[in-house]
């Protein structure tokens, strides 16, 4: 993990005493209301439907056991759930498709101390908000995956500190987000960002990156483009500076739905492709030798000096498992991955279990975690894009008793990648923007498929839930995607089919596609029930479900669908 230098702690104290400062002269009338809002969303703090948010930043996924301690203690002393799954037990926090962790019930005026309390861990929310570059995000098995091409952390963390308070960036049109993978199967889904970065060795080994620009959920799906197939690792913050600004200076500012560069790179398409390269050029004219805008070699080297395997860690002699146990040996096949170390396996610990929001976790259950982490994984763990965390550096050999650790504190669902992994936002029950609830329609999901066996049967499926049109819980890219809408003050849902994140299970990166008329509150879990026989009866052997729905087309599901309404008069247009 990246080690904080003291400039980097010095900052984040700086920030928070600066925060503390303005929240006072808020608290005193001396500051008004927008004059703060402005200044809390500089540091992740929202108002939602029933009490202030924090969106703590979790950069490129990568968290330490200590780090989640301080997370727990923040949500057992600050955080007020009056009710629901994790009341009595102090608080808790939910972990976002963008691997951050969001709380839910912190009065503002404990946020000053909540944000000294992150800085003591080297933490803070600073640009989880407001049209800037926000966080960072990777693979969850960055540097451990077995198809590794490069190890993406370095150049993230370079991206991060490169980005963060960069003051010509500061008021974007809109927000901006960046992806970066570093493996043959991209898991950090970056097709679907502003900016989508893939390292890549050129023929004589070196190292680059395959640039994609444009990508965007929301109210307008857009894929992103390759504006460029390799730009070396020491340009790129040039070239991405380039496209930045490009976007600055021509993005929209007049319409807040067109504002993204998503709206921007498919009105221009070429022109766009040219401006970019154009300024690009400019950029290294300006500083010939490449002092002050190129990586230097030992500013990589000193960030690579961070990510280095934990001591102690070496490559073991394979271990060969005793999977008499069933549920043992589905916990192996589901929720344990390979590892490039040979006697080491990464494994996922579930956060989807019956009863409990995707992507949630109580202060207790993060102390559990924590120590899983500490006894385990060397003190690390990682936050997946799945919602999960994830153990990057446990050894064959304890596998079978970190099972039953697991599976004591409720984590060894096996289920990773099936049906009930679910994605989905806090939606409605939190959001103000929300549509619609999507934790109860995770929620029944859950329940009616808590058969293993037949979880195992219907395969890897993505299903993907959101409140609203803002797409936070990426229903765009789900092989199955709901969305909330309104309907007259009613909740209903619009089902889609056939979407991908670019994944190799999901294909090219795809926006799901709607069958048919919105379903309402009572029916959308029936419909998907219904997709899911119509799937079962028709694939070939063999055959995911995302690869039926491309052969059969939405037609057949449709009609599925569409036959559980309880009244066709009931379905709006």
């Amino acid at each position: 993990m990246y080690q904080y230098t003291d400039f980097d702690r010095h900052f984040v104290r700086q920030r928070a005493a600066q925060y503390r400062d303005q929240l006072e002269r808020h608290l005193r009338g001396e500051l008004g209301t927008d004059e703060f809002r402005a200044l809390r969303l500089q540091n992740g703090w929202y108002i939602q439907r029933h009490a202030p948010m924090l969106r703590v930043a979790v950069p490129y996924g990568e968290l330490s056991a200590r780090q989640l301690r301080q997370l727990a203690h923040i949500a057992r002393t600050y955080d007020r759930q009056p009710d629901g799954p994790f009341a009595g037990q102090g608080g808790y926090g939910h972990f976002t498709t963008r691997q951050n962790l969001q709380y839910n019930w912190i009065p503002l005026v404990d946020s000053a101390t909540v944000m000294e309390l992150l800085a003591d861990v080297d933490m803070h929310g600073i640009q989880t908000s407001g049209n800037c570059i926000r966080n960072i995000t990777s693979d969850a098995f960055a540097g451990i995956a077995p198809d590794e091409i490069v190890d993406p952390r370095p150049y993230a963390e370079i991206l991060r500190q490169w980005s963060t308070l960069h003051p010509e960036f500061a008021h974007l049109p809109r927000k901006f987000k960046i992806a970066i993978s570093g493996a043959l199967e991209d898991r950090a889904a970056i097709g679907w960002h502003d900016i989508g970065l893939q390292l890549k060795r050129d023929d004589a080994g070196h190292i680059g990156f395959q640039v994609f620009v444009g990508g965007g959920m929301g109210r307008t799906p857009i894929p992103g483009i390759e504006i460029s197939p390799f730009v070396a690792w020491d340009h790129i913050l040039v070239f991405i500076e380039a496209v930045v600004r490009v976007y600055n200076l021509a993005g929209r500012r007049d319409n807040l739905y067109k504002a993204r560069i998503k709206i921007l790179v498919k009105a221009e398409g070429q022109k766009f492709v040219d401006a970019v390269n154009e300024e690009y050029r400019r950029i290294l004219a300006d500083d010939p030798a490449g002092h002050e805008q190129l990586i230097p070699q030992a500013e990589l080297d000193r960030v690579k000096a961070s990510f280095v395997d934990p001591a102690g860690v070496k490559a073991e002699p394979a271990v060969t498992l005793d999977d008499g146990d069933p549920a043992f040996a589905r916990w192996l096949a589901r929720n344990v991955h390979g590892h490039r170390l040979s006697g080491y396996r990464a494994v996922t610990l579930s956060l989807k279990r019956v009863g409990i929001a995707p992507g949630d976790m109580s202060a207790d259950v993060m102390d559990t975690a924590a120590a899983l982490a500490e006894r385990f994984s060397h003190g690390e763990l990682r936050v997946s894009h799945r919602q999960n965390l994830v153990l990057p550096w446990v050894r064959e050999a304890d596998l079978a008793e970190l099972f039953q650790a697991a599976r004591a504190a409720g984590f060894a669902t096996p289920n990773a990648g099936l049906l009930t992994d679910q994605i989905a936002c806090p939606g409605g029950d939190f959001c103000a923007l929300a549509n619609a609830r999507s934790l109860p329609l995770a929620a029944e999901i859950a329940e009616r498929y808590q058969d293993v066996d037949e979880l195992v049967d219907l395969g890897e499926i993505d299903l993907h839930i959101s409140g609203c049109i803002n797409s936070c819980g990426h229903h765009h890219s789900g092989h199955i995607g709901i969305l909330g809408v309104d309907k007259d003050g009613a909740e209903w849902y619009q089902l889609t089919l056939g979407g991908s994140d670019g994944s190799t299970l999901s294909g090219t990166t795809t926006p799901g596609k709607v069958i048919g008329p919105s379903f309402a509150a009572d029916e959308i879990a029936d419909a998907i029930e219904a997709v899911l026989n119509t799937y079962q009866r028709d694939r070939l052997s063999g055959e995911r479900f995302i690869d039926a729905v491309k052969r059969l087309g939405l037609d057949p599901f449709k009609t599925a669908a569409n036959a559980v309404r309880v009244s066709t008069a009931k379905a709006p247009a």
